[in-house]
C-alpha cells in the first residue's frame, strides 16, 4: 500500500510538472518584452525612478492602444545601482535570459558605453536616452540616439552663459566621461566667444566633501560658477558652496534638473542653467497631464520624455515590423526615424547614423522647481 501510494505521488507530480512545462512557454508567448537598465538606488537614483515612472507610463499606453502584434507588452527594468558591471551584468541578463530585442538606458556615460557597446556586439537594439557623451555617435549599427549630445549641449551652454554676461568663469564636472567631454567642450566653445576658464576642475565622485576645492576655485575671483554634477553630490557642492558665500557670485548649471534633483529648494533658489530640451507641442502637454494624474506630482528631470518616447517607438516598430526580433526593429526603427515621429518631446528624425537629427535644448531656471526662463 505504501509503495503504491508512493508510486502514485510520483506520478501526480511528474504530471503537474510536465503541465507546468507546457504551460510556462504559452504565458511567456503572450507578452513582447523589452528591457530597461536604470539607475534606481545610488547617487542617480532620483532620476532613475523619474524615468522608471515614465516608462510604465509608456507601457500603459501601449497595452491600452492594444498591445503589441496583438499581445500584452512590457518592460523588463533592472537596476544598475549607478554601477558600470552592475549595468553590464544587468544587460547580460536581459539578453541571454530574458532574450529582448531591445534595451534602453543606462544614465551616466561612464555607465552607458561599455553597456551599450555589449548590446550591440550581441546585435541587440540599444536607444541612449539620457547620456550626452559624443562617444555615443561610434556604438555601431544597433544603436540609436535621442538626446542630444556634449558638441551641440556645450555650444548651447556656452552662448548662454556669454548672453547672461558671464566672462571669467571657474568650471567643475566630474572626473569621468561624461564630465571630461563637458569640461573640454564647454572651455573650447566659451573660448571662441572670448570668454575665459580661470579655474577648472574635475571632482572625484563619491566625496563626502568638495570644501577644499571649492575654496581653491573662490580664489580665482570668477564672476559666475559654471556646473555639471549628479544629484546627490551636487546636493554636497551646492551646500558647501552656500556656506562658504560662493553663491554670491552666479551660480549656473549644465542640465540644470540633473544638478539640482537632491539639493533642497532654498539651496536651489536662483540657479540659471539649460537642459536637454523636455516636453514639446500638444503630444508633450498631454503626457505631462498623465503623468502627473498617475503619480500625483510632476516629472522631476528632463530624461522622461526620452524613455517615453524610446518606449512607444520600439512598441511602433515591432507592430510596423509585424516581429520582435532585432534585426526587423532596428529596419523599421530607422524607417519611421526617417519619416519623422512625433514624440512628446518633439519631431524625432533619424541621420543615416541613426542620431537625432535638431534635438531640443531649454534655459532654464530654479524657482521653488525647474521652469523655463
Amino acid at each position: 500500500m505504501t509503495t503504491g501510494s508512493t508510486a502514485s505521488r510520483l506520478l501526480l507530480g511528474a504530471a503537474l510538472a510536465a503541465g507546468l512545462a507546457a504551460t510556462l512557454p504559452a504565458r511567456a508567448q503572450d507578452t513582447v518584452n523589452m528591457g530597461a537598465v536604470l539607475s534606481l538606488t545610488g547617487s542617480n537614483a532620483t532620476v532613475g525612478e523619474d524615468v522608471r515612472r515614465a516608462v510604465a507610463l509608456a507601457v500603459d499606453k501601449v497595452n491600452a492602444t492594444g498591445g503589441v502584434l496583438g499581445k500584452k507588452f512590457n518592460v523588463i527594468v533592472e537596476d544598475s545601482g549607478g554601477n558600470p558591471t552592475t549595468a553590464l551584468n544587468a544587460a547580460r541578463k536581459l539578453v541571454s535570459v530574458d532574450k529582448v530585442p531591445v534595451v534602453i538606458g543606462e544614465y551616466s556615460s561612464g555607465i552607458t558605453l561599455p553597456m551599450a557597446q555589449y548590446l550591440v556586439k550581441e546585435g541587440v537594439t540599444h536607444i541612449n536616452v539620457a547620456s550626452t557623451s559624443v562617444k555615443i555617435r561610434d556604438l555601431g549599427a544597433s544603436a540609436f540616439n535621442l538626446i542630444g549630445l556634449e558638441n551641440l549641449g556645450n555650444k548651447f551652454s556656452a552662448a548662454d552663459a556669454w548672453a547672461l554676461g558671464y566672462r571669467k568663469v571657474a568650471l567643475m564636472a566630474p572626473n569621468n566621461a561624461y564630465g571630461q567631454g563637458v569640461a573640454h567642450g564647454f572651455k573650447e566653445e566659451f573660448g571662441k566667444l572670448g570668454g575665459q576658464i580661470v579655474s577648472e576642475m574635475l571632482y572625484t565622485q563619491g566625496q563626502s566633501t568638495y570644501r577644499r576645492e571649492l575654496q581653491q576655485m573662490s580664489r580665482a575671483e570668477p564672476d559666475a560658477y559654471i556646473y555639471t554634477a549628479y544629484g546627490q553630490e551636487s546636493a554636497v557642492l551646492n551646500r558647501e558652496a552656500l556656506e562658504l558665500g560662493l553663491r554670491a557670485k552666479p551660480w549656473y548649471a549644465i542640465l540644470l534638473s540633473m544638478s539640482l534633483s537632491d539639493t533642497p529648494a532654498d539651496i536651489a533658489k536662483g540657479q540659471l542653467g539649460m537642459e536637454v530640451g523636455n516636453v514639446q507641442g500638444e503630444a508633450g502637454k498631454a503626457y505631462q497631464a498623465a503623468f502627473t494624474a498617475k503619480y500625483k506630482e510632476g516629472t522631476k528631470t528632463s530624461y522622461t520624455g526620452y524613455a517615453y518616447d524610446a518606449v512607444l517607438m520600439t512598441a511602433a516598430a515591432m507592430n510596423k515590423a509585424k516581429s520582435a526580433e532585432p534585426a526587423a526593429v532596428q529596419a523599421a526603427l530607422k524607417e519611421i526615424g526617417q519619416g519623422g515621429y512625433v514624440g512628446v518631446t518633439g519631431p524625432i528624425v533619424f541621420d543615416k547614423d541613426r542620431q537625432r537629427v535638431d534635438p531640443p535644448y531649454a534655459k532654464l531656471k530654479y524657482d521653488g522647481k525647474v521652469v523655463p526662463r
